[in-house]
């Protein structure tokens, strides 16, 4: 059994990661307009940097659990650091559009391994008793970098230069690499499995199409007609990659995982929790620019409350959920969860400040919450040799589930506007609060599906 103290080093390693490869993902939102100067193009077409990132992610993550089974975890885990590491040094040396999306499809290479291989190196080092605690240690992260991306974007681009975005994961990397090499040891068994180029090509063909129909759905009055094409493209292809990886006797990601209650309620579930997790830091700092007229470095401080909620619940979070069990805190704590997003609806600029940070707070804490416990449960009865497939699956989901939220906030955006007074230009408090209530029902979709898990749900994991 590896020592305590190396299991913890290897979760803080994973956290790490986790943290860069999240953070990447939504750091440079408020420094486009800086790096749009000096490429000499648009802010809009810089955005494509974000785009192919994600793209690039949603083809390669079910791919993950492939090379870790084949080539060892050890390996692929430090090779996906260094990957990550280069590019973002590329990225910061980009004086041209070409070279900086370039750059950006190399480090969604290295996250599409980093992410997913790392959760398998935890939970196959991590004795049962121990998952609860090494998955909120690892989950936090990923909670805590799209809060606090755009505010330390912000600050960076603002008092030093757009390009150190990129160079501050140079050092980060740097240890990365020198710890996975000291803490990780080499898989004593390969899997010398076949590689299965249709799942990954249809599987590639659905993710891909589904998240860029969700970035052009962002502005759905110019694109609707590439938003259908992208997304009849990802109906036919979803549904001859589902039955692909079902009868396959090798396939890219086994979808029979998804007979595992737990399992599947985790996917299902999270796709709507995570969903809702992601628009609330979308919606809110755009709410307070527009509507309480804050400069977007005040607006991202005010939502920093979320990321104080998020940290206040860390430490409470497994002790809650080995006391009173995983079903019934989950259902509670997401009752609470849809709650706070009601709250944010009545948020206006006459509302006291303390009032407001306060709603932002507890939104915090039930996100973190119902995160981990999510991110949690999916592993509960799994055996080791299914832990690398879930994980690419988990992985998908959460990327989807990011993705989707911020469109699913966008839409309701535009729609409320287009119910509304669509004369003006400008969108109104009213379709601020019409957008967060359709994300309070997507919620609610999330917590009818915990209904479905068993009441000893995650009984193997607890300490009783």
């Amino acid at each position: 059994m590896t020592p305590q103290k190396n299991v913890d080093l290897v979760i803080i390693l994973v956290a790490a990661t986790f943290f860069m490869e999240n953070l990447d993902g939504t750091i440079i939102t408020t420094a486009l307009p800086s790096m749009a100067k000096d490429f000499g193009v648009s802010a809009v077409d810089v955005a494509s940097g974000m785009t192919s990132y994600l793209l690039t992610l949603a083809v390669l993550i079910p791919v993950s659990g492939w090379f870790s089974d084949r080539f060892g975890a050890r390996r692929i885990f430090t090779l996906a650091i260094a990957i990550f590491t280069g590019a973002s040094i590329l990225c910061g040396l980009s004086d041209s559009l070409p070279m900086f999306i370039f750059a950006r499809v190399l480090q969604g290479v290295g996250g599409a391994l980093m992410v997913p291989v790392g959760r398998t190196v935890v939970l196959r080092g991590t004795p049962k008793e121990g998952v609860i605690r090494a998955i909120a240690l690892i989950t936090w992260p990923g909670l805590v970098a799209p809060v606090v991306g755009p505010a330390i974007g912000g600050f960076i681009t603002t008092y030093a230069s757009w390009h150190w975005i990129f160079f501050i994961n140079v050092p980060l990397g740097l240890i990365g690499i020198l710890m996975s090499l000291y803490l990780l040891e080499p898989e004593k068994e390969i899997q010398h499995k076949p590689f299965d180029y249709v799942g990954f090509i249809l599987g590639g063909l659905a993710l891909s199409t589904l998240i860029y129909g969700l970035e052009l759905s962002h502005h759905l009055e110019k694109n609707y007609i590439m938003v259908l094409a992208t997304m009849g493209v990802f109906g036919f292809s979803t549904y001859f990659a589902y039955h692909h990886l079902r009868k396959c006797d090798h396939p890219l990601v086994d979808l029979k995982l998804l007979d595992i209650p737990t399992f599947s309620v985790s996917i299902e579930a999270g796709l709507f929790f995570r969903s809702t997790l992601a628009a609330i830091p979308f919606l809110m700092p755009l709410l307070f620019q527009l509507q309480f007229g804050m400069d977007p470095f005040a607006a991202g401080l005010m939502v920093l409350s979320i990321f104080i909620g998020n940290l206040a619940m860390k430490a409470v979070t497994s002790p809650i959920l080995h006391r009173f069990g995983f079903k019934r805190v989950m259902i509670i704590n997401g009752v609470l969860s849809i709650l706070s997003i009601i709250a944010c609806i009545f948020i206006d600029p006459n509302m006291p400040i303390s009032i407001i940070v306060a709603i932002l707070f507890l939104n915090g804490i039930f996100r973190s919450m119902q995160f981990t416990s999510i991110n949690t449960i999916g592993f509960a009865d799994l055996a080791p040799g299914q832990i690398s497939s879930a994980s690419a699956i988990t992985s998908a989901s959460m990327q989807l589930g990011n993705t989707l939220g911020v469109a699913l906030a966008s839409l309701g955006l535009v729609v409320a506007h287009k119910l509304g007074d669509a004369q003006t230009s400008s969108l109104s408090l009213q379709d601020f609060q019409m957008s967060l209530a359709f994300i309070a029902f997507i919620s609610f979709m999330g917590l009818v599906c915990l209904f479905r898990l068993p009441s000893n749900a995650g009984e193997s994991i607890r300490k009783t």
